[in-house]
């Protein structure tokens, strides 16, 4: 079955563009004009990869990005002519996995494109992994997290990131190895959006996050999931 590419950009000539690239290449192309359609048609399609653009009619790209990285790992690739070091910074921490600037090199784009769905997580684990302490419990097959019986919301790149210090647990994991293991190599150096995630982690699971009991710092280090 072809991978389905959802395209969110106002202007004609680039999505006419992307969808004769993409096409060629066996791609099913979906496109949308603005910010509310390209949610709307992600949620109907459930698409493989997103193509997104920062400047659109109705809300702008950095939003989208980051609802749809609360809803979804799908692979999100910025392509946009606002290509500066700090938009490129901005859009990769809200969970972007690449950006393209415009004008882009054609054969270069579908090549992003055919990696980064190379990359995908795979389903090839059939068995249910549970780790249960009592009163933190995680099944990472389903990707749920319970708390003293309490459901908790996790982002696949929160999720992903305690994944990493469970399996880990009671070892200290560096801040290179925590962040290449959750998201990827080409994340090795986002340190300070790692810091951002910690915090963001305590204070959906611990009781008080100022004082943390599972997710602890090694100054200097790194992070470690404490054995309870």
């Amino acid at each position: 079955m072809a991978a389905k590419i959802l395209v969110i950009d106002d202007e004609k000539s680039t999505v006419e563009l992307l969808s004769l690239l993409l096409k060629e290449r066996g791609f099913e192309v979906y496109d949308a004009p603005d910010a509310q359609t390209g949610l709307r048609m992600a949620y109907q399609h459930q698409p493989d990869l997103v193509l997104l653009d920062v400047v659109l009619p109705d809300r702008d790209g950095w939003e989208i990005c980051r609802q749809m990285r609360d809803l979804s790992d799908m692979p999100i690739i910025f392509v946009s002519a606002r290509a500066g070091k700090d938009d490129v910074i901005k859009g990769l921490e809200l969970g972007a996995d690449d950006y393209i600037a415009k004008p882009f090199d054609n054969d270069e784009l579908v090549a992003r494109v055919m990696a980064r769905l190379r990359r995908r997580p795979t389903t090839a684990i059939h068995e249910e992994y549970v780790f249960n302490n009592g009163e933190f419990r995680i099944n990472f097959m389903n990707r749920e997290v319970w708390i003293r019986d309490r459901l908790k919301h996790l982002t696949p790149k929160e999720f992903n990131l305690l994944a990493v210090l469970v399996r880990n647990a009671g070892r200290v994991v560096s801040r290179k190895e925590l962040v290449t293991e959750a998201w990827g190599d080409e994340y090795g150096d986002a340190i300070d959006s790692l810091k951002l995630y910690v915090h963001y982690l305590r204070q959906k699971l611990e009781t008080n996050p100022q004082q943390p009991e599972y997710i602890l710092t090694s100054r200097g280090v790194g992070y470690r999931f404490a054995q309870r």
